[in-house]
């Protein structure tokens, strides 16, 4: 631990009335803090140990798309700065993103109750405490455990994210890669994991062996490799992620009609075992919105703000390819309106490259128990700006609820180190009943859209139909054809305009860029604005690009980029 000790409290001068000034030092400190436009509440200054009212801590709203970090040790209060940030920008009129490892952050949506404890928190920072409520959406990856369905297709996910939930070493991962390119080129949609499957098990086969050497640098031990991974993580019942109708991101941009922005609440409790897996959905949700939002550059609040719960679980065991597009997603995605929060227990979860990128800070307490706290705790003090605090000290007896706190200004430039006693949510701080999540749930117009699983004709029926010599075309007949007529879907196990017309799960992505959910017509439309307004019609026109000959375009993490109906 460093020798040098926290600045004693000089003798302060009285200020108007008897309360005594702030010592120069903390006068400095909370003149940085002193911002002219809109700005989101943190809490009250802490110095010497004594909480200042008066001197309040807060971030620009304008700054909110520079990123930033909140952590700290487990118990310290991060849950609820993510609760108590979320409120303030919906209440701004900024849809926010967040992750719920725990299960314990969709009381958002329910106002708080009253306590001791929550008085004497606002009493202490001069919070004009309201019990409140906030527009939730809560969403369930797979559809596992309470929550809307959140699916992505295998194309969508591409080569990159996969490998990650997969864990593929350097190698495999790029003949995975390979294994992509080879079915946009061959028209061989892939939707769900047996697609993939499928694929690789005919690149791997006596007559896929052609094809396997037409793509160059892919050996058949690999192909092996890969299959027995997929068909090990198919088995562990990660199936249910995969599929459509695929989850539309414009859905995280919705506001109300009163202009507080929607908090999207992603339930993992159900799935908190799985961890590389969710963490790279998380990062894939982000990817999709990189690749649809335009350019906006500087504005005065964000389009979004995400926060990246269990951060540190992206970085662990990442190829330098996958460290490189998140570097680059984060880098690019601020001029599109998007902040992002990384969310982890120390800033050395987090790559140096990524962390330079993330202007705001809040940094929960740490532990120094053992000689590598002790060094971890040295390396996030380095992280900060020069500070009259010491470091050492404060961060090792921070309060729950309490922090070391540093933004960027309205000018960009980095405030000063402020240790902050956080204000306290006005929402509930706790899950809601099971029973009453559930009703939200299924009362969301969203749900309709994603509830029911689609399964259509992909590239598992149209490989398995040629294996069994029922004519079906093979990959490059498939490239040369085209799309087939709604009777051929219905009759390779699709659905039909009636059936569509039917089924409000098989609506698909109908939220349009704004995130607005398309209003119904008491006579239930035309059919053909039924049928090209559905999530079938609009894979079938996604497919019939790929099998015309026209690869998918794919970025940053190899995600596919194609064109979403607006």
């Amino acid at each position: 631990m460093s020798e040098r000790k926290t600045i004693p409290q000089a003798t302060a001068p009285e200020g108007p009335g008897s309360a005594p000034a702030l010592p120069e030092d903390a006068l400095k400190i909370a003149a940085g803090y002193a911002f002219a436009g809109p700005a989101l509440d943190l809490g009250a200054l802490v110095w010497d140990g004594q909480c200042q009212a008066d001197a309040q801590i807060r971030v620009p709203l304008s700054m909110l798309n520079r990123h930033g970090l909140v952590a700290g040790a487990t118990g310290t209060g991060k849950t609820k700065t993510l609760q108590l940030i979320a409120e303030q920008l919906s209440a701004q009129g900024v849809p926010v993103f967040l992750a719920d490892v725990k299960g314990d952050l969709s009381g958002i949506a329910r106002p708080g109750e009253p306590g001791p404890r929550i008085e004497e928190r606002a009493r202490d920072v001069h919070q004009e405490w309201t019990a409140t409520g906030f527009p939730a959406e809560f969403y369930a990856l797979g559809g596992i455990g309470p929550g809307i369905p959140v699916r992505a297709t295998v194309t969508s996910f591409g080569p990159l994210l996969l490998s990650k939930v997969l864990q593929l070493n350097q190698t495999q991962e790029q003949s995975l890669q390979l294994i992509f390119h080879y079915a946009d080129g061959k028209g061989l949609e892939l939707i769900d994991l047996k697609d993939l499957r499928a694929v690789v098990a005919f690149l791997a086969s006596d007559e896929g062996k052609q094809e396997l050497k037409s793509i160059g640098g892919l050996s058949p031990a690999t192909a092996g490799v890969i299959l027995r991974s997929l068909t090990a993580f198919e088995a562990e019942g990660a199936a249910s992620f995969f599929g459509e109708p695929e989850f539309d991101t414009a859905e995280l941009l919705r506001t109300t009609e009163d202009g507080r922005g929607v908090v999207s609440v992603l339930e993992l409790a159900a799935v908190q075992d799985r961890p590389v897996l969710f963490s790279t959905f998380l990062m894939w949700l982000l990817a999709d919105l990189f690749h649809d939002l335009p350019e906006v550059g500087d504005i005065d609040r964000p389009k979004l703000v995400f926060f990246l719960d269990e951060a540190h679980l992206l970085f662990d065991d990442a190829s330098r390819a996958f460290l490189d597009s998140i570097t680059q997603t984060v880098r690019l995605i601020r001029s599109k309106g998007v902040g992002v929060f990384f969310v982890t227990q120390t800033p050395k979860d987090v790559p140096a490259e990524v962390l330079s990128q993330l202007g705001n800070r809040v940094q929960h307490a740490l532990r120094a128990f053992t000689p590598d706290d002790q060094k971890a705790l040295r390396a996030t003090v380095k992280t900060f700006p020069d500070s009259p605090y010491d470091l050492e000290e404060v961060l090792t007896g921070l309060g729950i609820g309490e922090a070391a706190v540093t933004v960027l200004s309205e000018r960009g430039a980095p405030t000063p180190v402020a240790v902050t006693r956080l204000r306290a949510p006005q929402s509930l701080m706790g899950p809601v009943p099971a029973e009453e999540l559930e009703r939200v749930v299924r009362e969301s117009p969203a749900y309709e859209r994603y509830a029911q699983a689609v399964d259509r004709e992909s590239a598992y029926e149209r490989l398995a139909a040629r294996q069994q010599g029922t004519g079906a075309k093979g990959p490059d007949e498939v490239r040369e054809g085209g799309a087939k007529g709604p009777d051929e879907v219905r009759a390779a196990g699709g659905k039909g305009p009636d059936e569509v017309r039917g089924e409000a799960a098989g609506a698909g992505k109908s939220a349009g860029r704004r995130g607005a959910p398309r209003e119904k017509r008491e006579d239930g439309g035309s059919l053909v604005e039924q049928v090209t307004g559905s999530g079938v019609f609009t894979s079938l026109a996604r497919s019939l690009g790929t099998q015309i000959g026209r690869e998918i375009t794919r970025s940053v993490f190899g995600t596919a980029r194609r064109r979403r109906r607006r």
